[in-house]
C-alpha cells in the first residue's frame, strides 16, 4: 500500500514537473518574440531616419549667407549604421534561435543550450555596444561640443533626432531582454 501511494506521488510529480517545463518553454519563446520585435523595431526606427532641410552658410561675412540644401541620414554616422547592424544581426539570430528551439522542441541536448547561450551572450554584448555607440553620438548632436567647435546638429536637424531618438531605449531594452534570456538559459543547464 506504501509503495503504491509513493508511485502515484511521483506520477502526479513528474506531471507537474513536465507542465511547469511547457510553462518554462512558453515563456522563453514568448521573451525570444518580444526580442525580435524589440530589435526589429530599434533598427527600422533608425534606419528610416531622415531630414532634408536648406542651411544657410556664411562663408565670409562681407558676403551673403550661402544656402544649401542638407540631408541627415542614420547612415552618415558609423556609430548609427553600427547600431542599426547590431539590431538587425540580434533580430536575425532570435528569429534563427526560435526556429531552432520549436524544431528541437523535446530533444534539447546539453550542447544544443549552451550553443543558445553563448549567443545570447553575445547578442547582449552586441546590443550594448551599438546602444554605447549610437548614443555617444546622439549626445553629441544633442549638444555639441564646445571643445573642438562641434556645433549641435539637432538644433538644425531637429525632427531627424526626435525619429532616431526612440532607438536608443528600444535597443537598451533589447539588450536587457537578452540578459534575462541569458539567465533562463543557464537556468535550464543540467
Amino acid at each position: 500500500m506504501k509503495h503504491e501511494g509513493k508511485n502515484n506521488m511521483n506520477g502526479m510529480e513528474m506531471e507537474k514537473g513536465k507542465r511547469e517545463s511547457g510553462s518554462r518553454k512558453g515563456v522563453e519563446l514568448t521573451i525570444r518574440v518580444l526580442a525580435l520585435v524589440l530589435t526589429m523595431a530599434a533598427a527600422t526606427v533608425l534606419g528610416v531616419a531622415k531630414q532634408t532641410k536648406v542651411v544657410s552658410i556664411k562663408l565670409i561675412p562681407a558676403l551673403p549667407p550661402l544656402d544649401i540644401t542638407t540631408t541627415a541620414k542614420a547612415s552618415y554616422l558609423s556609430a548609427f549604421v553600427y547600431n542599426i547592424s547590431a539590431n538587425a544581426i540580434a533580430c536575425g539570430y532570435t528569429a534563427i534561435s526560435i526556429a531552432i528551439l520549436m524544431i528541437s522542441r523535446g530533444r534539447r541536448s546539453k550542447k544544443l543550450l549552451m550553443s543558445v547561450l553563448l549567443g545570447d551572450l553575445v547578442m547582449v554584448a552586441l546590443l550594448f555596444s551599438g546602444t554605447g555607440a549610437a548614443s555617444a553620438i546622439g549626445l553629441m548632436g544633442l549638444q555639441g561640443n564646445k571643445h573642438v567647435m562641434w556645433n549641435k546638429v539637432c538644433g538644425v536637424f531637429g525632427k531627424f533626432c526626435h525619429r532616431a531618438a526612440p532607438s536608443l531605449p528600444l535597443t537598451l531594452l533589447a539588450a536587457v531582454v537578452f540578459m534575462f534570456l541569458v539567465v533562463l538559459d543557464a537556468i535550464k543547464l543540467p
